[in-house]
């Protein structure tokens, strides 16, 4: 059974959260997000960076409506995530896609990994749910529990929970126009990657679209040729 999610029973030790987004005609789902992971209580206190990379579609003005700091970048996940990390003011970052939100419960799983100590050499993601209830989802999802687990590789869609000071010593994100993600938690280390007890619901229309079976083996498909050592910049054409 789950833990009712109040700052009833919890320590009283305020934890400051820096989430960044990064955006990119993001205004349908962005709402959606930012609401999940307002917060201001005694446990935690947020605040958001969304980092838009060129949006035409009213992404800038929904962020700023819903109290969210808005930071323009150059196109590109990678670039986005690093330009929100280095602006983002917190203790303690996390990094969300605009099609991603936290399910309840997150507040508790985040305030006591952030407060537990040694954890300020360690980072944590969220389990992975997508917001279909097509049989394949489920089959998705158990394999990227297992990805995580077994590998150590979340994506980014599960979220990424780091301290400011660990996520500035190992560099934070690069750069780069794919894995992104994949880079920064092989230098993170499997032995200091944790899954926190709680759901990021992320779109699956990717899935819907790219097929249930095809996507992700194009997504298999292009992180080989990444460990095969192949540049990013040349498995993008793939990818896209």
């Amino acid at each position: 059974m789950r833990h009712r999610e109040t700052s009833e029973g919890l320590a009283q030790k305020a934890v400051r959260i820096s989430f960044v987004i990064p955006a990119l005609n993001a205004a349908k789902t962005l709402p959606d997000v930012i609401d999940a992971i307002a917060c201001a209580d005694r446990t935690l206190a947020c605040d958001i960076t969304v980092v838009d990379g060129g949006s035409i579609d009213g992404t800038q003005k929904v962020a700023r409506e819903k109290g969210a700091r808005v930071l323009p970048a150059a196109r590109g996940r990678g670039r986005q995530l690093r330009t929100g990390g280095e602006a983002a003011r917190g203790a303690w970052l996390l990094f969300l896609h605009a099609d991603t939100r936290l399910a309840p419960g997150w507040r508790r799983a985040v305030h006591e990994f952030t407060t537990k100590p040694g954890n300020g050499d360690r980072a944590a993601v969220f389990r992975l749910r997508l917001d279909d209830a097509h049989p394949q989802a489920r089959r998705i999802e158990r394999l990227v529990g297992w990805r995580t687990h077994a590998l150590g590789l979340p994506y980014g869609d599960q979220g990424l929970l780091i301290s400011r000071e660990f996520h500035d010593r190992i560099g934070g994100f690069k750069p780069l126009p794919l894995f992104e993600d994949v880079d920064i938690v092989r230098r993170i280390g499997k032995s200091r990657l944790e899954m926190l007890d709680a759901d990021a619901i992320t779109s699956a229309d990717r899935y819907r679209r790219g097929g249930w079976w095809l996507r992700p083996a194009r997504n298999l498909s292009c992180l080989a040729l990444y460990f095969l050592g192949v540049p990013p910049k040349r498995i993008e054409k793939l990818y896209r």
